[in-house]
């Protein structure tokens, strides 16, 4: 194992992965267990005013992420430890946005199951991403992650 393979916090898979695999999990059982729950007028616009802010906020989050010359992918070395800009506001940005998108998702497809499989996907999110970045960055950053951390809440 190199040295950049141990320089990483072992999530147990890239998040966008998970967040497909808990869709593709919803989209499987809609079609073996259809159901639909939400009224026809006005799904699309409600399940894309949480899609575009999530959008937009993945953006926002690469782009500063690339100016602090850190990776945004978790099997890679985090070089800097970056609190501004969504950063401000939430420590997991990425996550916050993938669940507006996987949210606005199953509104627009009327998938109740993509919406209740957000609740899962959110504890695979906490325990087998989240809780191993935070002990990673713990490790590497020390004092200024946990003052970071102090500070601005894990989603909102």
């Amino acid at each position: 194992m190199t040295a950049d393979n141990r320089d990483c916090p072992g999530v147990i898979a890239p998040p966008p992965v998970i967040y497909l695999g808990f869709l593709g999990l919803g989209l499987g059982l809609d079609y073996v267990w259809p159901a639909a729950i939400l009224p026809g007028t006005g799904q699309f616009a409600a399940g894309l005013a949480l899609i575009f802010p999530g959008v937009v906020i993945i953006a926002l989050v690469m782009r500063r992420l690339r100016k602090a010359g850190t990776n945004v992918v978790t099997h890679k070395p985090t070089t800097a430890l970056v609190t501004t800009g969504p950063f401000r506001l939430s420590r997991n940005p990425i996550y916050l946005s993938l669940s507006l998108i996987h949210a606005g998702i199953g509104i627009v497809a009327d998938n109740p199951w993509i919406l209740g499989l957000l609740v899962p996907a959110l504890a695979v999110i906490r325990y087998g991403v989240i809780a191993r970045e935070e002990r990673y960055l713990e490790g590497k950053f020390g004092a200024a992650y946990l003052a970071y951390k102090a500070s601005v809440r894990r989603w909102l």
